[in-house]
């Protein structure tokens, strides 16, 4: 536009056969505003994408963190687990007595007894922490080795095994090596593929001799082989995060190489994938040298992510959390180069503006001007149709004001709104245009926008609007002044009341009909009267002392409110009945526990609170009626058959009293790994123990007014 009109100023100087200093000075100045225009429009872009970086360094180092504090828990858990025993009085003096005795265990005290009574603790200790797993080989009556992969066992000072689990390995060079490197303290032997193929750690304690002092006279060590991958890996997903591309993996620095610990999102399994450390921009390098750091880099896949790391105390390993950066910014991406487009579409309209006077100024024909002013007028009437154009392609409401309150542009939303066209409102201020109650409101967040020179997002309800209360989300974004633009704010103003009304509506219904059905149920069951409720408290304190995210939370209470909905069509006289049911009653009882659940899909809950009614009775162990087992059995699920279950157990019927909160325990204990998630146990007990939940849960023992 301008260099049109510039080079129609040439030519006419061509003519003339001289070109005067006026018009080369006004060249020049004409050029510079339209740089200067287009380097802040460019850094105003810069600028935000580097704000929408550092909120994604924030996203991910929480992520990082939260998953590095979980890797370093489980290590402090595995350490306390070998020192616990190193710690057992009667170990300490089996041992004790063995070394006085030179290793001669024939000449112990009932050594045979002894020995069987400790066999006996590293069974139980490692069965319920996780040190043991099948020998692998085939199990037939045939003289084929099976070969040990985990277990626990109790060597002498010499490094010689005394007692040991069933499937524990021998000790091999390695486990001798760490033995005979053992100090004061636990320590253990890094992540390696173990005896079965699959990746192992060791961890070992020393044993002192009884009223030794710490640091005294060393008798044996306590020695446990762990196969991890079940573990330790999973704690790499937790919690999950709504990016498909998102992973996190350790890492650690071996023979100059820079090896991948856990599995790989590609299918790469653990231990499997080496890359050069002076590999160029690749991610874990960098997490390596600046455990804390964040940038964008190169992953394995050589595939461009935004990374961070945290190094775990105690092992060598770096924790990596990244995310491919296409995924990441691709919306960011999208917006700024239309924020960019349109800004520099007003920059460079406002140059040919200037430059098409300073050009009219310059002549000196005047009817030459008038024909270059007409000109102009028509391509600047061109760029004024394509910018509303675009924004009047939006959904938005789009406006400019300047610093005084006045608007400088509005789109087609914005003249729809208030009834008049956008020409009218060109000059007006936001108070004539708007009102003075939405004037304030616009006027308070720009100002915002002005002193901090950045975006003030908001979202607000409008309870006094002339069409009915409104929720909007509004982003006001500065527009630095130049000397020829006005200072002023851009605002982008969404109407999202429909889809917030819709969500309230909704979870108001949803909460209501829960009410309902439950209390249509303890209704018809005096027996257990408000025991939904009761699952679905304990189920929550479970949730959160795993410490999952807060969808798996709401829906582990959510699933415990509705546990029992299926009792609706349980006739009454089954509900009352005491002492055991016929087969034609319980096929009656499951009918009814699968029209529950189906009467849950027909509603509409959500699809997670759904799946964990139907799956609440599966078992660990794959017994429950479809044959789920495992991680395949929701976490939601794991937790309300847990909570159900300690409930039930505990609380008072008309037909016998609850149980302690021990014995429950105990029970649930004695089902852990078959029936139930070991893990959920262990967070209900760590609740009863160190959260007052002993306290909390010991009312349900005491008879209620409706008998249960």
């Amino acid at each position: 536009m301008a260099g049109e009109s510039m080079l129609d100023a040439i030519n006419g100087q061509s003519v003339r056969r001289r070109v005067t200093p006026g018009f080369l000075a006004s060249v020049v100045i004409v050029l510079l505003i339209a740089a200067v225009g287009a380097y802040f429009a460019v850094r105003f872009v810069n600028t935000e994408r580097e704000r929408d970086l550092r909120a994604w360094q924030v996203r991910l180092g929480i992520v990082a963190d939260s998953r590095a504090a979980a890797i370093a828990d489980w290590l402090d858990r595995q350490h306390e687990v070998v020192r616990s025993l190193a710690e057992n009085t009667a170990l300490q003096l089996y041992m004790t007595e063995i070394a006085l005795a030179a290793t001669q265990q024939a000449t112990v005290t009932d050594a045979e007894a002894q020995a069987q009574y400790l066999r006996n603790l590293l069974i139980v200790t490692a069965e319920r922490t996780g040190f043991t797993a099948p020998g692998r080989g085939p199990q037939v009556a045939a003289n084929v080795r099976r070969v040990a992969v985990a277990g626990m066992m109790l060597v002498d000072a010499e490094g010689r095994r005394l007692v040991a689990t069933p499937d524990a390995p021998p000790i091999d060079a390695r486990l001798a090596g760490l033995v005979g490197q053992l100090g004061n303290e636990t320590a253990l032997l890094d992540i390696h593929a173990g005896a079965g193929g699959r990746p192992s750690m060791v961890f070992a304690a020393p044993i002192f001799a009884v009223q030794a002092d710490p640091g005294g006279q060393r008798v044996g060590a306590i020695v446990g082989v762990k196969e991890v991958d079940r573990e330790l890996f999973v704690l790499l997903q937790r919690p999950p995060m709504a990016e498909r591309t998102a992973e996190s993996m350790l890492v650690r620095r071996t023979d100059g190489a820079i090896e991948y610990v856990s599995p790989l999102q590609d299918g790469t399994p653990a231990l499997a994938k080496r890359l050069a450390v002076d590999t160029p921009r690749l991610e874990a390098a960098h997490a390596l040298v600046i455990p804390g750091g964040f940038g964008i880099f190169r992953d394995y896949r050589d595939v461009e992510v935004l990374s961070t790391g945290r190094a775990i105390s105690g092992v060598p390993w770096t924790l990596v959390h990244k995310v491919d950066r296409a995924e990441a910014l691709a919306e960011s991406d999208a917006r700024l180069r239309r924020m960019l487009v349109i800004l520099l579409l007003g920059v460079f309209g406002v140059t040919a503006a200037m430059g098409a006077f300073w050009m009219l100024g310059a002549s000196r024909r005047a009817s030459e001007a008038a024909q270059r002013l007409e000109q102009l007028a028509r391509r600047l009437d061109n760029q004024g149709r394509l910018l509303r154009l675009v924004t009047d392609s939006q959904t938005a409401a789009i406006f400019i004001a300047d610093r005084e309150g006045k608007l400088r542009f509005t789109n087609s939303v914005v003249a729809r709104r208030l009834g008049v066209s956008a020409d009218d409102l060109s000059g007006k201020t936001l108070a004539a245009a708007f009102g003075p109650g939405e004037a304030r409101r616009y006027e308070k967040l720009s100002r915002a926008a002005l002193e901090k020179g950045a975006i003030e997002p908001a979202v607000e309800r409008i309870d006094h609007a002339p069409d009915g209360p409104r929720v909007v989300r509004t982003q006001h974004i500065p527009v630095s002044g130049d000397g020829i633009v006005a200072e002023g704010v851009l605002v982008v103003e969404d109407d999202i009341t429909e889809a917030v009304v819709e969500r309230e509506r909704r979870e108001k219904s949803q909460e209501l009909l829960v009410k309902t059905l439950v209390d249509i149920v303890d209704g018809r069951d005096p027996f257990a009267r408000h025991h939904s409720q009761r699952v679905a408290a304990v189920a929550r304190r479970i949730a959160e002392e795993m410490e999952p995210d807060g969808a798996v939370i709401e829906a582990a209470e959510s699933a415990g409110t509705l546990l029992n909905i299926g009792k609706i069509f349980v006739p009454t006289q089954l509900l009352a009945k005491q002492g055991g049911l016929t087969e034609e009653e319980l096929a009656q009882v499951r009918d009814a526990i699968r029209r529950g659940n189906e009467l849950i899909d027909g509603i509409g809950f959500d699809m997670t609170v759904a799946r964990a009614l139907r799956e609440a009775g599966e078992h660990w162990d794959g017994s429950g009626p479809r044959g789920l087992e495992g991680e395949g059995i929701c976490l939601p699920a794991r937790i309300v058959a847990v909570a159900n279950a300690f409930v039930a157990m505990i609380s008072h019927r008309a037909y016998r009293p609850g149980l302690g909160i021990d014995e429950a325990i105990a029970r649930l204990q004695r089902d852990a790994g078959a029936t139930f998630d070991r893990r959920v146990i262990a967070a209900l007990v760590n609740d009863l123990e160190n959260r007052g939940g002993r306290a909390r849960w010991a009312a349900f023992a005491v008879p209620s007014s409706g008998g249960g």
